[in-house]
């Protein structure tokens, strides 16, 4: 899978809510990252929808360089910026 512009350097906590739907920008352009805007369109991105199967904190990956989107595993700190 290709990987995104990078939008930011360090994930972002979203206080999610059970059963709400959430999509995740996987393109990097959007302005209201980490969700997505539409901006991805007449790319070959798309977002990603995550569904919140408990509410509570989760850190949404906003460098795009993540192997467990829309979540961060910590790719914004390897030295490949």
């Amino acid at each position: 899978m290709e990987k995104g512009l990078r939008a930011e350097d360090s994930p972002l906590g979203v206080n999610v809510v059970e059963g709400k739907s959430y999509f995740w920008c996987s393109c990097g352009k959007s302005l209201k990252q980490p969700f997505c805007d539409g901006s991805h369109k007449g790319t070959k991105f798309t977002p990603l929808k995550y569904t919140a199967d408990q509410s509570k904190k989760v850190f949404f990956c906003t460098c795009k360089q993540t192997n467990d989107p829309p979540m961060c595993d910590g790719s914004h700190n390897t030295k490949d910026k």
